[in-house]
């Protein structure tokens, strides 16, 4: 289907920061679109870009071996926004000189910038940017402007407002740079001339028309597990072709204490779908037993997922298509494209390549958690769904350590209800974005009454974040970790010791495994 908003494109040259880069574009109500640094300046203008932002990278240009884009890409009259490695590149390109500094820059760097330029029309003379390089523009192109410079860097930034042209040796979609969004801004609506036509409402009826457009009237099954985004996703392919879609619910026995029971009552009598609950337990779990290590379990349960999915549209009948709740990160950390590979997801990089279906339809895949619940809420589903809990496809799998039980299993519920019920009670579940318990693979000595225990130590983990692509842990009141730690003592077994994990992503990521 043709696309109907103007886009930007953000090319990909392995920085951390792409799909951030991507989301700080949304936000302005552009839409944006991701592809690699090897498109060709003919591929842009057939899909009538109104701008491209060039992402950093861990390579130096000057290196045989880095990442070069299609020079014709500077000639071909669409603006350009180059960042970090992006900003080098067109310097390096355009005859400028790029040398390794001295004196490295990372982290929080003062600088001082040209309000009257395109850039940083409006913003104050100095602020605060964030900084990651080891190489800088030491002398920039004919016919560029320097915009910005620090102490130790003489190009922070520089344009050559004729042709379009402009580059940031800083991150300006990261929120440690002061005004970053107004400079991202300033680029799509000052230089590339966008009207910021893009939102959410709009999202939804293109995607509407969209699985129409791909679907007609063949059957879809959707994998549905009662999380946001398998719940969106699946409201989206109802509205687009009603009874032609069936979800199959497949209770693994790694869910939260009484979801299963949730799940069914929403969608079968709530959105009157197709549902079919599968009881799957002792199959998931005889699947699992002995293994240890999380990228076996992601990829055990993403087979098994599949394989229940097709027994369970053979009894149908002829099904065509499977429906994923697949979003950005998901594929971002799977290693799709440019980035490294930092953890399997089970709907990305754990699906079988004989999945027996014509095709796969994932209407969430370039979303990002938090578009993905303004989806759900144009959609019409409750809050209480939409801001459910992001959970990840293997369940609980990934938040027992080491091999999983039923006993585990138990534990883990049972600690995960108490911590999730006294966040509520505390009027916190909207301000940490996500919040769980982890079952360690840790025993330890303690006392309880006049015994020695020998028993389990539990995990909480609570983070803040707008992207999901990087995160803080979530500041929690004393007096209500104090409160979830004393009742998860005296009210489950086999647990002695709570701790709470104080580790922003990165370096850790969110889920334990």
């Amino acid at each position: 289907m043709e696309r109907k908003n103007e886009a930007v494109l953000v090319m990909d040259f392995g920085g951390q920061y792409c799909q951030l880069i991507a989301r700080r574009v949304r936000e302005q109500n552009v839409f944006c679109e991701i592809k690699s640094y090897r498109t060709t300046a003919k591929e842009i203008l057939e899909a009538g870009y109104k701008g491209i932002i060039f992402t950093g990278g861990p390579n130096s240009v000057y290196e045989e071996s880095a990442p070069k884009c299609d020079p014709e890409l500077f000639t071909c009259g669409v603006p350009v926004l180059g960042i970090c490695y992006g900003a080098q590149l067109m310097a390096y390109t355009l005859g400028g000189e790029v040398a390794s500094s001295q004196v490295k820059e990372y982290g929080n760097t003062k600088a001082s910038f040209d309000s009257d330029s395109s850039l940083f029309s409006g913003l104050p003379a100095e602020g605060v940017c964030w900084m990651s390089h080891t190489d800088y523009i030491a002398k920039p192109p004919k016919g560029f402007d320097v915009i910005a410079k620090s102490d130790h860097c003489p190009v922070v930034a520089m344009e050559d407002r004729e042709r379009g042209l402009c580059a940031m040796q800083f991150h300006p979609e990261v929120q440690h740079t002061e005004n970053g969004s107004t400079m991202l801004r300033n680029f799509l609506y000052n230089v590339c001339k966008c009207s910021g036509d893009w939102e959410m409402s709009s999202f939804v009826k293109d995607t509407i028309e969209k699985i129409k457009a791909q679907v007609g009237d063949k059957t879809v099954v959707c994998g549905l597990s009662g999380g946001v985004d398998s719940s969106v996703a699946a409201v989206l392919v109802h509205k687009a072709i009603g009874k032609n879609l069936t979800c199959i619910f497949v209770d693994h026995g790694l869910l939260r204490k009484n979801e299963g029971d949730e799940v069914e009552e929403v969608f079968r009598r709530q959105f009157d779908m197709n549902l079919i609950r599968v009881d799957a337990k002792e199959r998931f779990l005889t699947k699992l037993m002995g293994v240890s290590d999380p990228e076996r379990k992601r990829k055990i349960i993403g087979e098994e997922f599949i394989r229940v999915f097709e027994e369970e549209a053979r009894k149908l009948g002829s099904t065509d298509y499977l429906c994923q709740g697949t979003i950005y990160p998901d594929v971002v950390e799977s290693g799709v494209g440019e980035a490294e590979v930092i953890k399997s997801h089970h709907n990305v990089g754990g699906l079988p390549d004989d999945i027996g279906f014509i095709g796969l339809v994932e209407p969430l895949r370039d979303l990002f958690k938090d578009e993905v619940r303004k989806a759900g809420t144009e959609l019409g589903i409750p809050d209480f769904l939409v801001w459910r809990q992001p959970f990840p496809g293997p369940g609980l799998a990934i938040r027992v350590m080491g091999e999983i039980t039923d006993e585990k299993l138990d534990i883990l519920k049972d600690a995960d209800a108490i911590f999730r019920e006294e966040i509520a009670k505390a009027g916190l579940e909207r301000s940490i974005n996500q919040y769980f318990a982890v079952l360690t693979n840790v025993r330890s000595v303690g006392v309880m009454g006049d015994g020695r225990t020998y028993d389990y130590t539990i995990a909480l983990r609570g983070v803040t974040t707008s992207d999901f692509m990087t995160a803080d842990w979530a500041r929690i009141p004393y007096d209500v970790l104090a409160k979830v730690s004393s009742r998860i003592i005296n009210e489950v077994k086999n647990v002695n010791r709570i701790v709470y994990d104080i580790t922003s992503k990165p370096p850790a990521t969110i889920e334990w495994e």
